[in-house]
């Protein structure tokens, strides 16, 4: 099982173990199975608009409990990566939130609001107050000179109802196209974040927990990790099978289950890919899959076999396998 493979699970949060304000189904069972059995657990967010505090205090309420300690953001990482290359004291003006303020803070710098300070950097991270008085401060202290960093890249997030809503990787090109300077990006999927997360939990076999391909599972491949990928948020089997080699997981589960099952090797022969009792290869132009028993097991076998070549696997040459699936 990955809780006896893997000493910290990095879990992403909303799509993972919530989605707004509800509990992902099995998410806080499966979590608590998991830290009694000796994982340890740490909650991974691009949000910089929440502080530690906040998000453990929102995860302790659904059942999930949590300590600041628990929890990494985009925003520590981003005032991590200012404080090594800033001298102690920098003034940095803050196009975000509250909570970026508090990480600047923790990590000995001087958060401002205005380019007539002359700040040293500017830091923008997402809030939803945000308004274009402060994202004007910030162009014109970025046409000043100063260093650019975003929190994260993400160009949406999701929202209660409806349609996703802009999120820091939209907002942020404000201040690019104004001032022609892209900002260093320290969110999933790059790589100051992971960093963070691993300074911060001493974890020696981190295994990356998500349910986005672009962003988590990316990130795990960029912080040389392995990775579980789950299906209660954006991304989806199919969206899985046909993914490009920097967005394929090590692993496959419906939810946080995943965490306390074991997931069987795949092996390979002549082109065959077997996984309990199922077997996938390439007929032609398609993938054909036969056998029966676990149908996650079944799932492993096409994914392997989706995956034999470095270009993505055609949607209409996976998907008949797959429709052929219960996953359930």
């Amino acid at each position: 099982m990955l809780i006896d493979a893997y000493d910290v699970a990095l879990l992403d949060l909303d799509g993972v173990v919530y989605r707004g304000r509800r509990p992902v189904e099995n998410a806080a069972d499966s979590l608590a199975k998991a830290r009694a059995q000796g994982m340890r657990l740490a909650y991974v967010t691009n949000n910089a608009s929440r502080t530690p505090s906040a998000v453990a205090g929102l995860l302790t309420s659904l059942g999930v409990p949590a300590t600041a300690e628990d929890v990494v953001t985009s925003a520590q990482a981003a005032a991590r990566l200012l404080a090594e290359r800033l001298p102690a004291g920098a003034r940095v003006l803050v196009v975000g939130d509250t909570a970026l303020r508090h990480a600047l803070y923790a990590q000995g710098l001087t958060p401002v609001s205005t380019a007539a300070e002359r700040p040293e950097a500017v830091v923008q991270g997402f809030s939803p107050n945000l308004g274009y008085g402060l994202i004007a401060e910030g162009a014109q202290a970025v046409r000043n000179g100063a260093l650019f960093v975003a929190s994260n890249g993400d160009f949406t997030v999701p929202a209660p109802s409806g349609p996703p809503k802009p999120g820091n990787g939209s907002l942020s090109q404000v201040i690019r196209y104004a001032t022609g300077v892209a900002p260093i990006v320290t969110g999933k999927p790059e790589t100051p974040l992971h960093r963070e997360s691993i300074l911060r939990t001493g974890a020696e076999r981190p295994l990356i927990v998500g349910d986005r391909l672009d962003t988590d599972i990316e990130g795990a491949h960029n912080g040389g990790a392995d990775s579980l990928l789950v299906f209660t948020g954006v991304s989806d089997p199919l969206m899985a099978l046909t993914a490009p080699p920097h967005h394929r997981p090590t692993y496959l589960a419906p939810d946080l289950t995943g965490l306390l099952v074991e997931h069987p090797p795949v092996e390979e022969r002549a082109g065959v890919h077997t996984c309990g009792g199922w077997s996938a290869a390439w007929d032609g132009p398609a993938v054909r899959l036969s056998g029966g028993g676990n149908p996650w097991h079944g799932l492993y076998a096409l994914a392997a076999a989706a995956w034999r070549d470095e270009a993505p696997a055609p949607r209409e040459a996976v998907e008949p396998a797959l429709a052929g699936l219960r996953l359930g």
